[in-house]
């Protein structure tokens, strides 16, 4: 990293895990890239060191000290690293509100989705139903922007785009179409998508769904 060495601890397929890569991108920032290949079984002693408290990734390790959960890592790049691709607005309220709407997404969002492909029946209907309705919301927010920043890419598009990655396996699961229900969502994720820091960031929709089927069992 330009200011010390710096260490990724992730797991691929991981939307949290994909913010700090397309952060740290963004920033043009060098740093070492760890897979936590037995998340579920045998974490890594590093990440067990590094995390301690909840045993997850991402964590990002910056002059030997660790920076734990997706959303306070991108904010920590961004202000250690903030000569270039500010990605927080710099208005104190258009920052909270930025952060309002990640914090939305982490819990409207995932746990909607979740039921898409993990539950059967009305459980998994009803979790289409409110992921379809989240996503809605989100495009009122966006509005005819083309990112949630305004003309720039930033913070809310990083907290977002990583769920893009899973939308394949979303709708193979719930026999949706994103694009018929929310046109100027997948819009505005294939805009992203032209960005070199998401397009080398985000993993195959394909590999995802792959490895639901295989390694999670989930028909």
């Amino acid at each position: 990293m330009a200011k010390d060495e710096g260490i990724l601890l992730d797991f691929w397929a991981s939307m949290f895990g994909m913010r700090l890569r397309i952060a740290l991108a963004e920033k043009q920032v060098n740093y070492e890239y760890k897979e936590e290949e037995g998340l579920l079984s045998n974490k890594s002693p590093l990440l067990l060191q590094m995390n301690p408290i909840h045993k997850k990734i991402p964590v990002l390790i910056h002059n030997g000290k660790s920076i734990c959960e997706s959303l306070i890592g991108v904010e920590y790049i961004d202000e250690v690293w903030k000569d270039i691709a500010p990605l927080l607005p710099s208005d104190p309220y258009e920052r909270a509100q930025a952060r309002f709407w990640a914090y939305y997404i982490d819990k409207k969002l995932y746990d909607s989705s979740r039921k898409i492909w993990r539950a059967k029946g009305e459980e998994q209907e009803a979790g289409k139903k409110d992921f379809i309705e989240v996503l809605k919301v989100l495009e009122g927010e966006l509005g005819d922007k083309p990112y949630f920043g305004g003309d720039n890419f930033g913070y809310l598009d990083i907290a977002l785009i990583g769920f893009y990655s899973w939308f394949y396996a979303y709708e193979t699961y719930g026999n949706f179409s994103t694009e018929d229900e929310c046109p100027k969502f997948v819009a505005w994720a294939k805009r992203c998508m032209q960005r070199n820091s998401v397009a080398k960031s985000l993993s195959d929709q394909n590999k995802i769904l792959e490895v639901l089927r295989k390694k999670y069992g989930v028909e």
